[in-house]
């Protein structure tokens, strides 16, 4: 009997099956430094203890897109380690808040298959939930993965999932219980705009591009501890459609939130991803650039000091985004967009 873990295939799956996985993982300090080293974050909430101490928090929490990729890699070795592509993300909400010393753990259920037509793989829908050490949930998201079959004459199973809601409610978003923006130090944060500058229907070039380097991606599924051999093995990649490795999708969301600190540097903290979609490969070499529209303006119950943003940011290879490049007027996407992503941020008002 062999003692390694081949992972799963499509034929694996049961609708209904939970799965605990491996390895809770402690964040550190050099977790943080580790993820500024590859995106270069400049978001102040995440930065610094003291502008977070004077909003309230004890000091400076995890950036949530860094919470994401570690509970997002502990689910790998179970739901996606045979994967062909990530292919989307829904109903994503940010809890409870982490910081530095704080261990993370995972489980997942899965709410949907769908083999495909050609036999040789299939789509499996999964709910993520991942928790700090005392049981709290910080990250509760669905997400698909289009995932080999070991043998494509095996009978596939099949449950279709029921459709997430497009939008997380601007009611279900949490914001930190003791995060007080009475004292948000503008200059600071970097900007000036708040809350009710940005309109609806309003587009941000974010200008700025960085070009991912072959170590880089390299090392951010390491941080994670993804082991999906796509983004991993060059040996079988070599072999595979690409013939070479792909980018890990959380890496492009990274650097296009990264690069939104250009026009939106008060979006402090991520609250959902209401979807997501990676639209086309990416690899090493390959320079991402970012613009964003704001789809929605929602004040928050109770709250005076802080709204909610809501936007679609657009991640492109090799194209600057002056001319916003998106869909075509036959719905294609525009041939260089990479990420198409709808999220809420809070912002001071």
């Amino acid at each position: 009997m062999t003692k390694t873990n081949p992972g799963n295939y499509f034929e694996d799956f049961r609708i209904g099956q939970e799965i605990r996985h491996a390895t809770p993982r402690t964040v550190t300090e050099g977790d943080v430094a580790a993820y500024i080293a590859l995106y270069g974050s400049r978001f102040a909430l995440s930065c610094a203890d003291s502008f977070a101490q004077s909003l309230g928090l004890p000091q400076a929490p995890i950036d949530d897109l860094l919470v994401f990729h570690i509970v997002f890699g502990k689910t790998v070795p179970d739901i996606s380690l045979n994967a062909i592509a990530n292919l989307g993300y829904a109903n994503c909400i940010f809890g409870a808040a982490v910081y530095p010393g704080d261990t993370l753990s995972a489980s997942s259920t899965v709410i949907g298959l769908r083999e495909n037509s050609n036999k040789q793989s299939g789509v499996v829908y999964v709910r993520s939930v991942g928790r700090n050490q005392v049981g709290e949930v910080v990250l509760d998201y669905v997400r698909w993965v289009m995932v080999r079959k070991r043998d494509q004459a095996a009978p596939a199973p099949q449950g279709d999932a029921a459709k997430p809601p497009a939008v997380v409610p601007a009611d279900q978003l949490q914001v930190p219980v003791d995060l007080n923006l009475s004292r948000y130090d503008y200059m600071l944060a970097g900007s000036r705009h708040r809350w009710g500058d940005y309109e609806v229907g309003e587009r941000i070039d974010h200008a700025d591009g960085m070009t991912i380097e072959e170590a880089e991606h390299a090392l951010a599924t390491r941080l994670y501890q993804n082991t999906a051999r796509v983004h991993f093995n060059q040996h079988t990649e070599s072999q595979g459609r690409f013939g070479k490795r792909l980018i890990y999708g959380g890496h492009i969301i990274s650097l296009a939130r990264a690069l939104s600190f250009n026009g939106l540097a008060n979006g402090l903290k991520i609250a959902a991803i209401n979807g997501g979609s990676h639209v086309a490969p990416t690899f090493a070499g390959d320079t991402i650039y970012a613009w964003s529209e704001v789809l929605d303006r929602q004040p928050l119950k109770g709250r005076e000091d802080v709204g909610a943003l809501r936007l679609r940011t657009i991640a492109a290879k090799d194209h600057a985004c002056a001319d916003f490049p998106s869909k075509g007027a036959d719905g294609k996407p525009h041939p260089a967009v990479v990420l198409d992503l709808d999220y809420w941020v809070l912002m001071p008002r």
